[in-house]
């Protein structure tokens, strides 16, 4: 019998996924989409250790707050920013 993955390609993660973004989304976070949600738990939450049962994963995505999220995605464009060339900011810049 194959052993189940629990990441966020499992199906069961992805349903715990939209119920804790709508969550999110509707008390906390109404910009939050998906894809901000799994970068969270792939390159944060889960980097060094992945879950080993589903009720480990949910209880983890369960317990995600606004601000470990909002933490994450400042550090991300952060880091994101530090990498980018000067001329990828001429809109902010306002030339064109």
């Amino acid at each position: 019998m194959p052993t189940s993955v629990f990441n966020t390609d499992n199906t069961y993660i992805q349903m715990i996924m939209i119920l804790k973004m709508q969550k999110l989304k509707s008390e906390d976070l109404p910009t939050l989409n998906y894809e901000n949600l799994e970068n969270y738990l792939k390159q944060s939450l889960w980097k060094e250790h992945q879950p080993t049962s589903l009720h480990e994963a949910a209880d983890q995505i369960l317990h995600v707050c606004a601000d470990d999220i909002v933490q994450f995605m400042a550090l991300q464009a952060m880091t994101d920013g530090a990498k980018a060339d000067l001329s990828d900011f001429s809109d902010m810049l306002g030339r064109n």
